[in-house]
């Protein structure tokens, strides 16, 4: 606790112990995935995955993705968080050290789940590990939350895989890539190094947030670099300095773009969806965007009303512009220009193609009510000011729109002073504070999360929720 405040760590994360691990995988799997070191001592991940080209299960994938565009990460072993990551009592050790009531735990090889080919392979990998995670987190006073992962690549079999998370191993929320990637219309035959994406918001994943919605769980989204999703800038840069910054950024906004203009929130009234490891700076510039994008062009834009100005202002302008004494056919090349630009046969009027109108079923719905309805969630980091202008931007719905991720376990995450830290950073009064260490979690994660908290901390977890 911080000065009597709950504080949950919305994101944390487990290291895979590679040993337990491989007591979950059926053994049929088994002796396809690994871990191995590689020639620089790096730690990955080698899965044998299904291979298009050949029809079989024989293409031999490295994650993190070692080298080229996309490329993974490297040395990414936190010196003070990696072993209490995979044995948890180092982790509540480090909690209790720093004042942290609940960790909230998602995977890290688990991330690259939804990049596998070989759906029934993924199926298996999201049971080991959810079964894995189940056990690991029991026995610590209520104190470690995991989330589940599901396979999407088979829509059916992740909505099975979600029930059972929820109802039978008792966890408070699953998490999903931002998107799957499949071949490119252009290159099918290169995939997967030439790919494009699916993302979560797509028709055919609709059962997958309706089984959220019907549980009462958020959906997690998150990505990672070298994962061979698309990530946007990420997929044309060589080095993980530059694949990091734009891959957590890019592959969230993406999801967030098209979840909102693929009427997914739309649809969806009361899905909750956390967007998470991207932290949140970018979110009022991208807020606005959707704003002025739909004002602009979707409740105010009029496809079949195009510009067309008179031929005689027109003629006249032109006139001003060159003036006669430089043309004397000057009249005459206006008429010409003039019907060449706006002749009849072109009239947009008389065009019917579906396409001028997009997003024409979201024109009655401002995209910043599903901020204000509590649907979008973010993450921030200990050390990032960027909570405080939320608010600035968005007005007060932008207290409500963040929530603390220390990212515990992975190489960029803080341990010492984290709480303290995010106290320090801004100036928070403590009302948005609370919202910022507990409150806006709890939102997101919902009452899964409210009544299994330990009894000690109920009292503590009222403050600064909604």
């Amino acid at each position: 606790m911080y000065q009597g405040l709950l504080v949950i760590d919305a994101d944390a994360h487990k290291l895979e112990n590679p040993l337990v691990i491989r007591d979950y995988i059926e053994q049929e799997y088994c002796d396809r995935v690994g871990l191995i070191v590689d020639s620089l001592g790096d730690q990955r991940m080698r899965v044998v995955d299904f291979n298009p080209a050949t029809g079989e299960n024989d293409l031999v994938r490295l994650f993190p993705q070692p080298q080229g565009l996309g490329k993974g990460g490297f040395r990414n072993l936190h010196p003070e968080t990696t072993l209490g990551a995979m044995f948890n009592r180092e982790r509540i050790q480090h909690m209790d050290e720093e004042g942290v009531d609940i960790h909230i735990i998602f995977g890290t090889w688990n991330l690259t789940f939804g990049s596998y080919l070989d759906k029934d392979m993924a199926i298996a990998l999201c049971r080991a590990y959810n079964n894995y995670m189940a056990e690991d987190c029991r026995g610590y006073g209520g104190r470690l939350k995991p989330i589940g992962v599901l396979p999407i690549q088979d829509v059916g079999e992740a909505v099975k895989e979600m029930h059972r998370c929820i109802n039978e191993l008792g966890m408070i929320g699953v998490m999903v890539p931002p998107n799957l990637a499949v071949p490119h219309p252009k290159a099918p035959d290169a995939f997967p190094e030439i790919r494009t994406c699916k993302t979560i918001s797509h028709p055919d994943f609709a059962p997958i947030l309706q089984a959220a919605v019907d549980l009462d769980i958020p959906i997690g989204i998150h990505g990672g670099p070298g994962s061979y999703m698309v990530g946007g800038l990420s997929d044309h840069t060589d080095t993980f300095v530059l694949s990091h910054i734009f891959v957590q950024r890019n592959q969230q906004q993406l999801a967030l773009a098209r979840m909102v203009f693929d009427g997914a929130f739309e649809r969806f009234p009361t899905l909750r969806v956390g967007f998470l490891e991207g932290g949140c700076g970018w979110l009022p510039d991208l807020a606005h965007s959707f704003h002025e994008h739909w004002e602009k062009r979707i409740r105010d834009f009029d496809p079949t009303q195009p510009y067309r100005p008179s031929l005689m202002e027109f003629t006249k302008l032109m006139i001003q512009e060159r003036g006669v004494h430089n043309n004397s056919n000057i009249i005459s090349q206006a008429k010409n220009l003039f019907d060449l630009m706006w002749n009849k046969q072109h009239d947009p009027t008389q065009i019917t193609d579906s396409s001028l109108y997009e997003h024409y079923d979201l024109r009655h719905r401002d995209p910043l009510e599903y901020f204000a309805r509590g649907q979008i969630f973010t993450s921030f980091e200990s050390d990032d000011p960027a909570p405080a202008y939320l608010p600035a931007a968005m007005g007060e719905m932008g207290k409500h729109l963040t929530c603390f991720s220390g990212d515990y376990g992975h190489w960029d995450g803080v341990l010492r002073d984290c709480v303290k830290s995010v106290a320090e950073t801004a100036g928070y009064d403590r009302a948005h504070l609370a919202l910022l260490f507990a409150g806006n979690a709890l939102d997101m994660y919902g009452d899964r999360l409210r009544q299994s908290l330990p009894e000690n901390l109920v009292g503590s977890a009222l403050v600064g929720a909604k």
